[in-house]
């Protein structure tokens, strides 16, 4: 699929607020099933998360620049980001 990059007015307010959504959403996921991992092993916390990271990025790549999808790629790749960060946080300092 090839989408082209300039397909008239970008809808900025409505793009931003589904891609903050979509982003919250992703951090809580990423961090509580990080923190549940973290309780059986910590290897398998980051396993489990470098395994969906790697299997989800070809397809995120892919819809980079289709025309609704690229917000909820955007707030999904910073919520998943923003989840490790708080995850790495959280392991550093317990």
């Amino acid at each position: 699929m090839n989408y082209p990059r300039h397909q008239g007015p970008i809808p900025w307010g409505t793009g931003i607020t589904v891609a903050s959504m979509v982003a919250l959403l992703a951090a809580i996921a990423v961090f509580a099933f990080g923190r549940a991992l973290v309780e059986v092993h910590p290897l398998l916390a980051v396993a489990v998360n470098l395994i969906a990271a790697g299997g989800a990025a070809p397809t995120a790549w892919r819809w980079r620049w289709a025309p609704v999808t690229r917000w909820v790629v955007g707030g999904g790749t910073a919520g998943v980001l923003l989840g490790w960060v708080a995850l790495l946080i959280s392991g550093l300092s317990g």
